[in-house]
């Protein structure tokens, strides 16, 4: 985010692909590691209040679990994305959601190492997660976080074929500011 001109070019780039691929179909988002970047992104794109449901911004464990119906327990998991983004799907009707969740560093959590992040895509019947290990300071894995997690929804609503249960480790060097 720039303080001016709102989500990064490439977020808003990234967003614009995504509103031009919906095809009639509703987004949502479940924000922890991207603490609201995605929702800056996709709220600023051509004619979001037709498509954009809204996002939830569930940073503390306790709003994962009471908010987007997360089981109790580590919150930096495949399941616990799956979890927020179903839930979040649920709660504002969207048809695709997209959720985040991560170790932002400096330090480890919950035994993962710093710049871990899961996210998940998912429709109505399925769900596509990928869990990606970030390089950087942790404003920079907040930035990679939203990046990839806007490919991840633009690749799900181009290719639609996103595999139930997929969880595929991608490494992905510290961004250039």
């Amino acid at each position: 985010m720039n303080e001016l001109t709102g989500p990064t070019d490439e977020a808003s780039t990234l967003a614009q692909r995504v509103a031009h691929s919906l095809d009639g179909r509703t987004i949502a988002a479940a924000e922890s590691i991207t603490s609201g970047n995605m929702a800056a992104a996709l709220a600023a794109a051509e004619n979001a209040s037709q498509w954009f449901k809204g996002s939830v911004v569930a940073y503390a464990r306790e709003a994962k679990y009471s908010v987007l119906g997360v089981d109790s327990g580590p919150v930096v998991t495949a399941s616990c994305v799956r979890q927020m983004a179903v839930g979040v799907s649920d709660l504002l009707d969207a048809d695709v959601s997209v959720a985040t969740t991560g170790a932002g560093g400096p330090g480890a959590e919950e035994g993962q190492a710093p710049g871990t992040v899961f996210i998940a895509v998912a429709t109505r019947d399925r769900c596509s997660i990928k869990r990606y290990q970030l390089e950087g300071e942790p404003n920079e894995v907040v930035h990679q976080a939203t990046i990839a997690a806007l490919r991840d929804l633009v690749s799900a609503l181009i290719d639609n074929a996103s595999s139930e249960g997929a969880i595929a480790p991608h490494h992905v060097g510290s961004a250039a500011s």
